[in-house]
């Protein structure tokens, strides 16, 4: 697979932002949008979550990206792949679009679209999938009343909490939230870690750029779609074939605590998909068992 250390400003332009990855929707039909950057690991106390926060990304994202690299203490000259070259979901393009396997918030505007790493819900605590509502409400300074179960599931373990938590600092809300639905939030957090782990209540979480930028730029109203879609496929209009497989959601406490991936349901449509479109098993199967997260082109021509 080529890899690529700069970011194209072609038809398909991408740009790292304070608050977000920006592409341009292509307006050919295609969906693959994007390019991969490979930095090196800088000198000093670094680990693949601070690099994933400075290229926004989140940490699931660089974990498949990057298998052999040691997540905690990777070695200073490391070569750290960045996946900001993707498959944008098959979804309509509008509004807010949240694809819990990836780990990733889509927010389709004026013929772009932002993509925002975000921690999602615990297991037992999923957050929501096949479900389209809207931004009911927006909040600065957000409080925070936990339910009986959470209240509990705190005092269990040495740490009562409030029957509301005030707006601040220690918030786990962080300082912004959307409110989707009547109870669901989008919101931000207090931690320096979770982005791009299953750590919430269900809520989705994102650091506080990113969360300030959606209160400020998504309006009340906004369609938003939450989707289940660990894997990805595109046919682009040139006729490359490609597919992005993350790994799918742990459904059992078993298949976290195993050593093996969890096994993946293919929808009819990827199914059809992937026989109606001549593709090399064999660069489908390594995928399959690799799940890199990154799009890899299933028909490559041989010159």
């Amino acid at each position: 697979m080529k890899f690529i250390s700069v970011i194209c400003l072609g038809v398909m332009a991408l740009a790292l932002n304070a608050h977000a990855v920006t592409y341009r929707v292509p307006d050919d039909g295609g969906r693959l949008v994007g390019e991969l950057k490979i930095v090196k690991v800088p000198k000093g106390n670094v680990s693949l979550e601070s690099i994933a926060a400075d290229y926004q990304m989140g940490f699931s994202n660089m974990l498949e990206a990057n298998p052999r690299v040691d997540p905690y203490s990777p070695l200073p000259g490391t070569n750290v792949v960045i996946p900001q070259k993707l498959i944008l979901p098959d979804t309509v393009h509008e509004g807010i679009i949240i694809n819990s396997p990836e780990m990733r918030l889509y927010y389709y505007h004026d013929g772009y679209v932002d993509v925002l790493p975000i921690g999602i819900g615990q297991l037992g605590k999923d957050t929501p999938a096949g479900w389209v509502t809207k931004v009911e409400r927006k909040k600065d300074g957000p409080t925070w009343t936990p339910t009986a179960a959470t209240r509990k599931e705190y005092a269990d373990k040495g740490e009562p909490l409030p029957a509301v938590v005030p707006a601040g600092p220690d918030n786990p809300m962080g300082l912004y939230a959307l409110y989707v639905g009547r109870l669901f939030a989008i919101h931000g957090t207090n931690a320096n870690f979770g982005i791009g782990l299953r750590v919430s209540h269900g809520c989705v979480r994102l650091r506080d750029p990113d969360i300030k930028y959606l209160f400020e730029n998504v309006p009340v109203g906004t369609r938003v779609e939450f989707i289940n879609e660990p894997v990805k496929v595109t046919r682009e209009p040139d006729g490359g074939v490609y597919a992005e497989i993350h790994q799918p959601l742990s459904t059992t406490f078993e298949q976290i605590n195993s050593d093996n991936y969890s096994p993946i349901h293919l929808s009819q449509k990827i199914r059809a998909f992937f026989q109606e479109n001549e593709v090399d098993t064999a660069i489908l199967d390594q995928e399959f068992n690799e799940r890199s997260g990154i799009p890899v082109m299933l028909n490559p021509v041989d010159f």
